[in-house]
């Protein structure tokens, strides 16, 4: 039995973004970071979103866009040192930054898209990154409770899906994708190839289907997808 043919127009399914969301952009970098998704979000324009994203992207690329047409109201990542805007931002007041350390922040994300409530680590512990955080002890050791982190919706790139949403990443683009397209409420993917159904073999499937909710279709990739090859 043939399953949905979830492609969608860019247009269309980002306009599912309201104000006031909060949006997960996957990536590493440059690898995975859904660009052309990102781009449709600046032409649209919604404001005071919440971008969490592993980092900040450099100037001119991803997050600096979002940044500079003033979409965002907070963002919560492992770093933003490549990005001059928003250090200066961050400084001046106008963007609030909430820093996770990238095991942290990745696990928050693993465990919203498991159905957890949180998770409790020793890590960070007599730290100034344990103030204000709520402590537990499990079996006499204390550690700090780190809330699991969802989002209104993920924007993710694949190197290939099918038409159902079965998506393969490339490389270092599975360090966040795929954990924050189980950790939205909608889930829009864009890929470089889509295929037919069956296509894709299962071991190869890095993210299922049903966690997709809108497909779009790379014609071509803009030259800022080639950065990582400097």
């Amino acid at each position: 039995m043939a399953m949905p043919d979830k492609s969608a127009d860019i247009g269309s399914a980002i306009a599912r973004i309201h104000d006031g969301a909060s949006v997960m952009l996957g990536g590493f970098g440059v690898p995975g970071t859904p660009f052309c998704l990102i781009e449709e979000l600046v032409r649209q324009g919604p404001k005071n979103l919440t971008i969490i994203k592993n980092d900040a992207n450099e100037m001119g690329m991803g997050v600096d866009w979002l940044l500079e047409n003033g979409q965002v109201s907070k963002l919560v990542a492992s770093h933003i040192g490549l990005n001059a805007r928003a250090i200066a931002m961050m400084n001046d007041g106008a963007l609030s930054v909430e820093f996770v350390a990238q095991g942290i922040l990745a696990e928050r994300i693993r465990i919203a898209g498991a159905g957890l409530l949180g998770f409790v680590t020793d890590i960070g512990m007599g730290t100034p990154l344990a103030e204000g955080k709520q402590q537990v002890s499990v079996n006499g050791v204390t550690g700090i409770l780190e809330p699991a982190l969802k989002a209104d919706f993920a924007l993710v790139h694949a190197e290939t899906a099918d038409t159902f949403g079965n998506l393969f990443y490339a490389a270092a683009a599975r360090n966040f994708n795929p954990l924050m397209a189980m950790a939205a409420h909608c889930t829009i993917a864009e890929a470089e190839t889509i295929v037919d159904q069956g296509r894709i073999k299962p071991e190869n499937v890095h993210t299922p289907g049903p966690f997709v909710d809108q497909l779009v279709t790379l014609k071509q990739l803009p030259e800022v997808y080639g950065v990582v090859r400097r």
